[in-house]
């Protein structure tokens, strides 16, 4: 076995994915902290307050100040606590929240890596990081986390069959479960028009609200529900494990957002196909829609009040899965009777 094909089949494409990971991640990180400000100047905006603006110009630095802080207190870890455990659910919550973003496209190519079933990597993904609140619940050794945990666990579940449907809605419009093919099915002449938003209304609508509630938000934030649980599965964690919690949670958020970006408003494509607007680069469009999508995720949380638990469940189950179930059926009977089904 020669050094060559060894270095062309294996070292280098490790290398190269190893580094656009890096690139990818740090890129990612720095577009979080400053989401998470814009978070909380448009709260602050909607009471009329200022927001953060004293660390650095209009409190630009404020993300990155509380990093420091985080990291440079000292994790307490309760006498009853599973040591282990413990100190492994926020690091399973952050890792897989991160690990999610390797199939995500921000622009034509421009993936880590370009599976054919990138939306079913997602979906598991996502159902996974429901296992690092239960571990934080349970390793606490305290009745409030594990009751969070719980609460926590049902809540994700339930949304996760909706949004499950609203994916199946979107793949039969494509016929592929690769990310960047259901980007270019939105492709046409007639450009944002063309984008499933509009003919998969009712999809769009579900996919936005269950995503509020999966990834644990206002008006769904029962977990965190300050009045009844403290600060849910994360009341006795501090310093470092407590922000990677927060990093996790808003990662997953702008997952979603990612997804919705895809699934509905086009990707990387530019709102019309004509000179100007496909003179920007696919990567300046794909931002600028996650940010859109993020904008109902911050207002809703300075909005709207919370829910009562049983009424959580009542909207996950009875509302949007039977709603989501009938779009399904719909879509395959448009598809079936025009003949417009992907060959």
């Amino acid at each position: 076995m020669d050094f060559a094909w060894l270095w062309s089949t294996y070292i280098w494409p490790i290398g190269v994915i190893i580094v656009q990971s890096v690139v990818l991640l740090v890129a990612l990180l720095v577009f979080i902290a400053y989401v998470l400000l814009a978070d909380r100047k448009i709260w602050a905006a909607v009471q009329m307050r200022r927001g953060p603006n004293v660390v650095g110009p209009w409190g630009l630095f404020q993300s990155f100040a509380d990093l420091i802080k985080f990291v440079l207190k000292e994790p307490i870890i309760p006498a009853g606590a599973n040591k282990g455990v413990f100190l492994l659910a926020p690091l399973v919550t952050c890792v897989l929240a991160l690990a999610a973003w390797a199939v995500i496209p921000l622009a034509k190519g421009w993936m880590i890596a370009d599976i054919n079933v990138g939306i079913l990597y997602i979906f598991a993904i996502s159902s996974l990081s429901v296992y690092g609140i239960i571990m934080a619940g349970w390793a606490s050794n305290s009745k409030y986390p594990f009751l969070a945990a719980l609460r926590s666990a049902a809540q994700m579940v339930s949304y996760e069959v909706s949004i499950g449907f609203v994916f199946v809605g979107v793949l039969m419009c494509v016929g592929s479960l690769n990310l960047s093919k259901i980007v270019e099915a939105q492709d046409g002449s007639l450009g944002m028009f063309q984008w499933f938003w509009l003919p998969l209304l009712p999809l769009f609508v579900i996919f936005l609200v269950s995503a509020l509630a999966e990834t644990n938000r206002p008006p769904f934030d029962l977990v965190e529900a300050e009045s009844e649980l403290v600060a849910g599965f994360m009341v006795e964690y501090s310093s470092t494990p407590y922000l990677l919690f927060m990093l996790g949670e808003y990662v997953a958020i702008m997952t979603m957002c990612a997804m919705g970006t895809i699934l509905f408003l086009g990707g990387w494509l530019p709102p019309f196909p004509v000179a100007p607007f496909t003179w920007v680069p696919g990567v300046i469009w794909f931002v600028l829609k996650l940010c859109l999508m993020f904008f109902p995720f911050a207002m809703a949380k300075a909005i709207v009040p919370r829910y009562r638990y049983d009424q959580l469940m009542r909207l996950g189950w009875k509302v949007f899965l039977p709603l989501s179930i009938f779009m399904v059926f719909a879509i395959a009977a448009v598809l079936y009777a025009t003949g417009w089904a992907p060959k």
